[in-house]
């Protein structure tokens, strides 16, 4: 874990890597959906929460459904994505603690407190998709994420019974690299951070 990866592995997840729009007509297998899961949980949530529930979007009937949740905008590139990720949460996380951290009782560390619930797996959801996107890069496939959505359409279609609740969505194949917007410009480090 101290050797760092070589230069064309950080472009590949980093510096070169791309929000993408514009889409190759390649499928994505299960397998390979199967193999960017089995890396991404392995990253770290709080006490081992792991709140993100995914549902992987391949089917004409599942983007359907998707489609009236969408903003105009994001309708004709999510409808071409080989695959659109929702990242849900599970909003009853903890149940799962006495698993998921055996070494204290955690579950008892949120029962009943809805604004730690609330907190807890927005913030670890969140952490969960950005893994996502790490790993689905690392295995050579492009993503684009989005938050250009309806949640209570989305969620009253997928998660009527209230447990989970979408989060963002992730549109995610092989890019059309000719058809990237210019990269944008980021801060320095100067401008964005401090050594105390």
């Amino acid at each position: 874990m101290s050797t760092p990866i070589s230069t064309p592995a950080l472009e590949q997840l980093f510096s070169n890597a791309r929000t993408h729009n514009h889409w190759q007509p390649r499928e994505v297998p299960e397998s390979v959906l199967v193999q960017l899961y089995d890396l991404m949980k392995f990253c770290p949530t709080s006490a081992n929460c792991s709140p993100a529930r995914l549902v992987f979007i391949k089917s004409a009937d599942a983007k359907q459904r998707l489609k009236p949740a969408l903003a105009e905008g994001n309708i004709d590139k999510t409808l071409a994505a080989p695959v659109t990720v929702i990242v849900a949460q599970d909003n009853r996380f903890y149940e799962h603690l006495p698993m998921l951290f055996p070494h204290a009782d955690a579950k008892s560390w949120f029962e009943g407190n809805q604004p730690l619930i609330d907190a807890t797996a927005f913030r670890n959801s969140s952490l969960q998709g950005a893994y996502l996107i790490m790993a689905a890069r690392s295995l050579g496939l492009d993503c684009g994420p989005m938050s250009g959505f309806d949640p209570a359409v989305l969620n009253q279609e997928f998660f009527p019974d209230g447990r989970f609740s979408a989060n963002f969505l992730i549109n995610l194949g092989y890019g059309e690299a000719g058809k990237v917007y210019p990269r944008s410009p980021r801060f320095a480090f100067q401008d964005a951070c401090q050594v105390l």
